[in-house]
């Protein structure tokens, strides 16, 4: 794990506070931002956006799928975590505190934002940094490639309409144009686009070290276009959370519990279902980790660069780290309760 990664929580609650202080301190000139929007798609993040994912895009190989069906059961593990339990137990959780727990605290209006802003962490599977979490359970690289991959296309037909259901259960009106070009704009279009550049810089006899190399060049703008975007939010979201400081620990409370929750699922599955560690941990660190750059997006594209989902998806940024690794901790500690590969 690189510098950036290890220290993640701490470069994200520090672009947190630059954002507070920029945007307090030069309102005017993120309202200017907040404005360049076309179809309700913000420019300026779709740009940012579009420089944290497409390099991950790049790492998913679709020739991986030839080997979807070896060794099933973690598949198996990975994507009924990933979709047909995650998103509906984060949409619960999001419900049973914010129109339960949280509600003498929380305007409703911004609960159902708070609320949204969950789903769209669930329902959207790490990508990423699930590579790091499973390099250091010294997991099955080629597996978790076959799990990544396969997660990523049924993203691009999965997550619009799961959204659309669960956002319409917590009585938050979808816009379907909105939500379809954000999937388009996030997903489809760059998961293309990393194919070909993958295809280009591969060369006929497999060789990759192009590819190595042309990641390596890209890593410093994924950093700064997810910290510009950090930025970016907090400076729109900073008057609130200075009106409620306690904010940041309400969003945070139900996505730690959410993590560790599906966490002990995937990984009891897997020790149920005698799998080796080296499939078991990732698969589990994969269900629980999410892609939160698409829910980020997302979030800013239906709700606004200033909405209580926008806010959620970025606490979602901030608590992912330090719970994964948290988890990470726990698998290899436990690691002899698994048989070995």
């Amino acid at each position: 794990m690189g510098v950036f990664e290890r220290y993640l929580t701490l470069w994200v609650a520090a672009s947190i506070a630059a954002g507070i202080t920029l945007g307090a301190q030069f309102p005017q000139a993120f309202s200017f931002l907040a404005d360049l929007e076309i179809a309700r798609v913000n420019g300026v993040v779709a740009v940012l956006i579009w420089v944290m994912i497409y390099p991950m895009m790049v790492n998913v190989d679709l020739a991986s799928l030839r080997r979807v069906g070896d060794r099933p059961r973690g598949l198996v593990i990975t994507l009924t975590v990933n979709w047909l339990i995650k998103p509906f137990t984060m949409a619960a959780l999001g419900l049973l505190f914010f129109e339960g727990f949280f509600r003498a605290w929380v305007d409703p209006a911004d609960a159902r934002e708070y609320i949204a802003g969950m789903i769209l962490l669930g329902a959207a599977p790490c990508t990423a940094m699930v590579f790091v979490w499973s390099q250091l359970t010294r997991g099955d690289a080629t597996y978790t490639l076959v799990q990544v991959s396969v997660n990523d296309l049924i993203m691009v037909v999965a997550f619009a309409p799961l959204v659309a259901l669960l956002l319409g259960v917590a009585d938050v009106i979808v816009p379907w144009s909105t939500l379809l070009t954000s999937v388009l704009l996030y997903v489809v279009v760059p998961l293309g686009a990393g194919y070909l550049t993958r295809r280009r810089l591969i060369s006929g006899d497999g060789d990759d070290r192009r590819l190595v190399a042309w990641s390596a060049r890209l890593k410093p703008y994924t950093i700064v276009g997810l910290l510009a975007t950090v930025v970016l939010l907090f400076a729109f979201q900073g008057p609130r959370i200075l009106e409620q400081p306690l904010l940041i620990a309400l969003i945070a409370t139900p996505l730690v519990i959410q993590s560790y929750g599906i966490f002990m699922i995937a990984y009891g599955w897997a020790w149920a279902w005698g799998l080796p560690f080296s499939i078991a941990a990732p698969a589990a660190l994969i269900g629980t980790s999410n892609f939160f750059e698409l829910a980020v997006a997302v979030a800013i594209s239906l709700f606004g660069l200033e909405s209580g989902a926008a806010l959620a998806t970025v606490v979602g940024v901030l608590v992912e780290v330090p719970v994964m690794l948290s988890l990470v901790a726990l698998a290899n500690r436990t690691q002899h309760r698994f048989r070995a590969a």
